[in-house]
C-alpha cells in the first residue's frame, strides 16, 4: 500500500490558516460529542473517546478545548444530536469519491454535498456505487522525524501488535490493520511505547488510483474536494484521485 501524498496532506492541513484549523476543531468537537454520548466522558472507560482525543492531539487541538468539548457533551440536555450519513459519487473522468458526514440537519448536508459535486462537474450516485473500489482499513501514520525506532524494529513491533501490513515511505511509516481490530492494535502500539501518531483512523483505501492529465479535469476535481473540505458537516472525504 502507499499513502499517495496522505502524509503530505496531513502536514499541509496542520500548517493551514486559522480557518482551516477551525474546521478541524469543528470536526473533532462533533466526534467528541458522539463518543461521549455513546460511551461516557471518561476516556479510560471509553476507547472511542480516547481515540478521538488522540486524533485531536495529533491535530494540535489544545487540551482545554478538548476538555471543554467533553464537559459540554456530558452535560444533561446540552449539545446537539448529530447523525452520521454518507454519500458516494463521481468526479471528472470517473474519479470515485466517498463523503462521510456528521450532521444535525441531513437535508442541509445533502444539498451542500450535491452542490459541491455539481459545481465541479461531478455527480452524486447511489449508495454503493463507488465504495466497492475501496478497502476499509485501519491506518496509522507515523512521522519519521518523530519516531525513535528504526524501520525494522517498528515493523516487527507493529506486526507483533497485530498489524496486517507495514510500509516505509519517504517521510513516514504507515501501519495498516483490520478495521475491526483497529482500537485493540492502536492500544497495543501505545503499550509498546509508540504514542506519537501523525494520524490514526479507520479509513477507506482505494484499490487503484486514477491519474489526471487534463488541466480542466484537475481543476474541477479540486473544486469538488475544496468545497467539501470547507463544509463543516463533512468529516472525511475519500477518493481515488492520485494527487502526486
Amino acid at each position: 500500500m502507499s499513502g499517495h501524498s496522505k502524509f503530505a496532506n496531513i502536514k499541509h492541513k496542520k500548517e493551514k490558516n486559522d480557518a482551516a484549523k477551525g474546521k478541524i476543531f469543528t470536526i473533532i468537537g462533533r466526534e467528541i460529542a458522539v463518543a461521549v454520548k455513546e460511551g461516557g466522558p471518561d476516556p479510560n472507560n471509553n476507547f472511542k473517546l480516547a481515540t478521538v482525543i488522540a486524533k485531536a492531539k495529533a491535530n494540535n487541538v489544545p487540551n482545554d478545548t478538548i476538555e471543554r468539548g467533553i464537559k459540554k457533551a456530558a452535560g444533561e440536555g446540552s449539545g446537539v444530536n448529530y447523525e452520521y450519513c454518507s454519500y458516494e459519487g463521481y468526479g471528472p473522468n470517473g474519479i470515485a469519491i466517498i463523503v462521510d458526514c456528521l450532521t444535525d440537519n441531513k437535508n442541509r448536508t445533502a444539498a451542500n454535498v450535491r452542490s459541491a459535486f455539481t459545481k465541479g462537474g461531478g455527480s452524486i450516485g447511489t449508495p454503493g456505487c463507488v465504495s466497492f473500489m475501496f478497502d476499509k482499513k485501519g491506518e496509522i501514520i507515523i512521522d519519521k522525524e518523530e519516531c525513535e525506532m528504526d524501520a525494522d524494529t517498528l515493523m516487527m513491533t507493529a506486526l507483533d501488535c497485530g498489524a496486517e501490513d507495514f510500509s516505509e515511505e519517504d517521510d513516514c511509516y504507515e501501519i495498516y490493520t483490520d478495521p475491526d481490530s483497529f482500537d485493540e492494535i492502536l492500544n497495543n502500539l501505545k503499550n509498546a511505547g509508540i504514542t506519537d501518531f501523525a494520524s490514526a483512523e479507520v479509513t477507506m483505501i482505494p484499490q487503484t488510483y486514477v491519474t489526471l492529465t487534463d488541466e480542466n479535469a484537475i481543476k474541477c476535481v479540486n473544486r469538488i474536494l475544496d468545497l467539501l473540505d470547507e463544509d463543516d458537516d463533512v468529516q472525511n472525504v475519500y477518493h481515488n484521485y492520485d494527487e502526486q
